[in-house]
């Protein structure tokens, strides 16, 4: 008896592109592993410097929720032949008279389709959220109070301030998995 011959897996995929609305490594890395691990289609995920269109420190809900969605528009102005365009931004805001900080997640697709998710929140020390509250951004903060350089292409405070349970990459990667919800159950979106 003879067995039906198997098409080789990788070719039964299609390969799509993704483009981030940033170079920053770890929001690159973070949107491959979200997509390669909803779906069985292969990923180009490449970075785009585009501009958010905000502060450089964005605070509250609003004015990050607009960072993130400006990058994914603006990477798909810039590169219309992608599959998908990804914008992130990190912002902080108070709550009494602490400051927490956090992330907006949003994705678009070619039928206008939006996909969008903030991380959880967490506290910052006092000594990062005054120097926020004067001006600086909070990657630079981090790196001043924890005495590292570049933090926000690393673990970032999240890392830092867990011990490295929960890195950068990790607590964004989540947010991106949310945000694409509405492309893996269209159905329902």
């Amino acid at each position: 008896m003879a067995f039906p011959k198997r098409k080789n897996y990788q070719e039964q995929k299609r390969q799509k592109l993704v483009i981030v609305g940033s170079k920053n490594p770890v929001k690159i890395k973070c949107t491959e592993n979200a997509f390669q691990s909803l779906f069985e289609d292969t990923f180009i995920v490449e970075g785009l410097n585009v501009d958010s269109n905000v502060k450089d420190q964005p605070q509250g809900d609003v004015e990050t929720y607009t960072g993130a969605y400006n990058r994914a528009f603006e990477a798909k102005k810039a590169f219309p032949e992608a599959d998908y365009w990804v914008g992130i931004e990190g912002g902080v805001d108070e709550v009494g008279a602490q400051m927490v900080a956090f992330a907006w997640m949003v994705i678009l697709d070619g039928s206008n389709k939006v996909g969008k998710a903030k991380t959880g929140t967490f506290f910052l020390p006092e000594a990062i959220s005054k120097l926020v509250r004067e001006g600086m951004e909070l990657g630079d903060a981090d790196d001043r109070v924890f005495q590292q350089t570049n933090s926000k292409q690393g673990n970032g405070a999240v890392g830092v301030l867990t011990n490295g349970v929960v890195n950068r990459l990790e607590y964004y990667q989540q947010a991106v998995i949310l945000a694409l919800i509405p492309f893996l159950q269209k159905n329902f979106y």
